[in-house]
């Protein structure tokens, strides 16, 4: 199965230092492209980032500090000072894609913004760098670690080491009392559910609770990881939804309670 995109006009095609990248107009607006694979668009990309950040806002004892490794739009990360936090570190080794992005696209940093968070001028502080080495050696703590990448490969790629229990264990360690460890976790579809169930059993390996949150109007769905056991998960987040500082836009009480159950397949793989 293919999936093809019209673009009538490209802004950008460029092979960074570490991906082929596209930015261009598709029936979606301006649009994001990463080695091929659809990254974000105009339309849909605040669907796929507040099903990606909400629910950990809701979960997190608090929010004060977030991590973000990946994520080059930088959206996360205006979400999360929406949302209350006073430091979010952005992690990204990819700084020429980072950079075009804040160029080019209409949502995410402004070229102003990006300066500014790159000269650590703010809330948002910009660090180029490895994610791996990142968490291998800050001494800092998080309320919220979130993970953004492109898909896990089913072959060797990169950046699947980030993706691994061994990653989560960093992300896990330097977690504040109460956090919550956030990944893209892939597609719920079950002809594209490998690296799900492969996420899936890892963060039950990792993490004492697991949430699930599948995007109802998006084909993706994240995973959230607590070290301590935690009942009664969907329930938290509905009762903390109407306190949240940020006001989300595509994620009301029952998307909360309906998207956080796990396909069929994906329950039953551990």
């Amino acid at each position: 199965m293919t999936r093809v995109w019209q673009m009538p006009e490209v802004l950008v095609d460029t092979k960074t230092d570490f991906q082929h990248l596209v930015i261009g107009k598709t029936a979606q607006g301006v649009s994001l492209f990463c080695d091929d694979d659809r990254q974000s668009t105009e339309f849909s990309q605040l669907t796929y980032h507040e099903a990606l950040l909400v629910p950990g806002l809701l979960l997190a004892d608090k929010v004060e500090r977030v991590l973000v490794v990946g994520s080059s739009e930088g959206v996360v990360s205006q979400i999360s000072v929406a949302a209350g936090a006073s430091v979010v570190d952005h992690v990204d080794i990819d700084r020429q894609a980072v950079e075009l992005c804040a160029e080019h696209l209409p949502y995410g940093y402004t070229a102003e913004e990006l300066a500014k968070a790159v000269a650590h001028d703010g809330p948002v502080r910009v660090h180029y760098a490895d994610g791996w080495q990142f968490l291998a050696e800050t001494t800092e703590k998080y309320d919220i670690v979130l993970v953004d990448l492109p898909d896990e490969r089913p072959e060797f790629a990169q950046h699947n080491r980030l993706y691994e229990e061994e990653f989560l264990t960093r992300c896990k360690s330097v977690l504040a009392p109460g956090g919550v460890v956030v990944c893209q976790a892939g597609c719920q579809t079950m002809w594209r559910n490998e690296t799900l169930i492969r996420s899936w059993r890892r963060f039950h390996q990792v993490f004492g609770t697991t949430v699930y949150y599948g995007s109802d109007e998006h084909e993706w769905a994240f995973l959230f990881g607590m070290a301590e056991e935690v009942p009664d998960t969907t329930s938290r987040m509905v009762a903390r939804l109407e306190t949240l500082p940020y006001r989300p836009e595509t994620i009301d009480a029952d998307a909360l309670r309906g998207c956080s159950v796990p396909p069929y397949r994906v329950r039953k793989s551990l």
